[in-house]
């Protein structure tokens, strides 16, 4: 599935099973609250702290599924075409950091 299929898919069950979208504002809430389970978990799976008897159920995928849900919901409220965003994102990053990494020291 490509991004521009995933926020095609996505718009689709919102309007069909969803109703409607949640305003921008509380699904920018609801994304904030995604990407602190998804650490919550990632914390326990790669740091030190420990598990708690409700997160050992929990998946990293279905977490990260859960935040790119929301961020392809606030794409299509706003009009943002992910694919094209993500791709000036490397054009940017690949003209900015040309160089930068290759160059670094800490990185070796």
């Amino acid at each position: 599935m490509t991004i521009q299929e995933a926020q095609q898919k996505v718009d689709e069950w919102i309007r069909t099973i969803g109703v409607k979208y949640y305003g921008e504002l509380t699904n920018l809430g609801i994304l904030m609250e995604e990407t602190g389970e998804l650490a919550r978990l990632m914390v326990r799976q790669y740091g030190e702290q420990s598990f708690k008897e409700s997160d050992k159920q929990k998946e990293l995928a279905d977490e990260m599924a859960d935040v790119l849900w929301v961020l392809l919901c606030l794409a299509n409220q706003t009009g943002v075409n992910l694919t094209d965003a993500l791709q000036k994102n490397f054009d940017k990053k690949t003209k900015r950091d040309k160089e930068r990494h290759q160059n670094n020291q800490k990185l070796r």
